[in-house]
């Protein structure tokens, strides 16, 4: 029942280079070359991207034309098509007044010459690569960056169309990130240092917009839910999340009713705030007086908070905003995005316990979620309806957004598998996460890189993807292995 409040989209501009002297020398190559081309721009199709082709650029005073409209369009990707082999100053000037990561793409039509019938036309149409370097140097004397190279066969070449797909899917975390709003409402958590950020350099660092929103804007919205909504959420809940009988931990219990409807006011007036305020996510973290109204609202957010994760809204508890932004770019990576810090060792097995208490990603669950009512949440005043959750087995990666001595923003990323294993049923979020051969000494080597205590969890392995997204925003990245 839940999908995503908003399609995954970017904006990636296009175009291939040629030599003009060719044209004329050889009857419809030019045309040849545009097909394959074409070809190209059609694997885009299947990326969620919206693409603009400038078609052939090739001569300089083209290239100057198109460059003017290229940062015109704000791409959030460049693919330059290196059809055949074109000379620099075809490229020189696109790449000088480029405001977005250009990738250089070399597909070959053809896996090889037959040598036995090759000819200079045929060598020319599969002359992908030889201007690459070339292009290169160029980009480096202008103090410009091109940030990848796909090589290979234009048709049926898995590991091509992945870097293509790898790309498209970094170009929906920069179009996310450059336009979010991410909220932050409440104060810090008393007293984690780790949680504080300066909120214009996370602008800086990342383009987007931090509102400031006070409790009463919860509290308003929580006042005005209607009958129709709680009864549209309470049937949400009911099909999304089992609501078992308690096992070991005497603290919980099973669902009840006064919770469930909390937790269906609760999510109906966080949808109202996210509306409202036009938010791309949210971190928050209040107290309140015992007994208040205040208190009361808070209490209500963990199980509309993972909803709004799935839909793609990236809620988080402890006012970590830094975290939420590394929520939201492992879900505009498609991969979840779960809140998440470490929990105790399992030496038996090389596993340890990775998770949290609050909101996590229904996408990336493991079956259908677990709802118990807690009696209290252990550290931070309040009780009501909490998520318990493990997270699909398989392969799993950590984002994590930190500080480093010097004030400036650093991802810390490391790749390990979610195993199989039960899981403690305390009304959070926990999965048996797997580090090497030695979970026990990763996990030092994790801590020794700075982290904050809570990071981002996905599924699958993509700390190169990530390391990427680093590099084109400037941002230092340590990949712990």
């Amino acid at each position: 029942m839940i999908e995503r409040a908003k399609p995954l989209t970017a904006k990636i501009c296009t175009f291939c280079v040629g030599h003009k002297k060719y044209w004329s020398q050889f009857e419809g190559l030019k045309e040849t070359l545009l097909g394959y081309h074409s070809d190209f721009t059609k694997k885009l199709n299947n990326y969620s991207v919206e693409f603009i082709d400038f078609g052939m650029v090739d001569s300089s005073e083209l290239s100057y034309e198109i460059a003017e409209k290229i940062n015109a369009e704000n791409p959030d990707v460049i693919f330059c098509n290196m059809t055949t082999y074109a000379t620099s100053s075809v490229f020189a000037p696109i790449m000088r007044y480029s405001n977005a990561p250009v990738v250089l793409v070399a597909l070959q039509p053809l896996e090889k010459l037959d040598c036995s019938k090759a000819n200079t036309r045929m060598q020319l149409e599969n002359d992908n690569i030889c201007s690459v370097p070339e292009f290169m140097g160029v980009a480096i004397r202008l103090g410009k960056q091109i940030h990848d190279i796909i090589s290979g066969t234009l048709y049926n070449d898995n590991k091509a169309d992945e870097q293509i797909s790898q790309w498209c899917s970094i170009a929906h975390v920069l179009h996310s990130l450059k336009t979010a709003r991410i909220a932050a409402m409440g104060h810090v958590m008393e007293a984690m240092y780790d949680m504080h950020a300066d909120f214009t350099t996370l602008t800086n660092a990342f383009g987007l917009h931090v509102p400031l929103l006070e409790i009463d804007d919860a509290v308003e919205r929580f006042e005005k839910v209607s009958e129709d909504e709680i009864k549209a959420f309470e049937k949400i809940i009911k099909a999304e999340f089992d609501m078992p009988e308690p096992k070991s931990d005497p603290i919980t219990r099973k669902l009840t009713d006064t919770d469930l409807r909390q937790a269906a006011i609760g999510a109906a007036a966080l949808h109202k705030l996210v509306e409202d305020y036009n938010l791309t996510g949210m971190a928050y973290y209040y107290e309140g007086k015992e007994n208040s109204i205040q208190q009361k609202v808070i209490s209500s957010f963990v199980v509309g908070n993972s909803i709004l994760n799935a839909k793609g809204v990236p809620m988080c508890g402890e006012y970590d905003v830094k975290t939420c932004i590394a929520m939201l770019i492992m879900d505009r990576l498609n991969i979840g995005g779960s809140f998440a810090e470490l929990h105790p060792f399992d030496f038996t097995a090389n596993a340890i316990l990775v998770g949290h208490d609050g909101p996590h990603h229904i996408a990336v669950a493991n079956g259908k979620p677990a709802l118990r009512s807690l009696l209290k949440f252990h550290g931070k005043p309040g009780c009501g309806a909490s998520v318990e959750f493990k997270l699909k087995e398989g392969p799993i990666t950590l984002l994590g957004v930190a500080l480093n001595g010097e004030g400036k923003i650093k991802f810390i990323t490391a790749e390990g598998e979610s195993q199989e294993g039960e899981i403690p049923p305390t009304g959070n979020t926990n999965t048996r996460g797997v580090f090497g051969e030695d979970t026990h000494e990763f996990i030092k080597r994790w801590c020794m890189a700075g982290p904050t205590h809570h990071f981002a969890l996905g599924i699958g392995h993509h700390s190169e993807t990530i390391a990427k997204i680093a590099k084109v925003l400037g941002i230092e990245c340590e990949i712990v292995k």
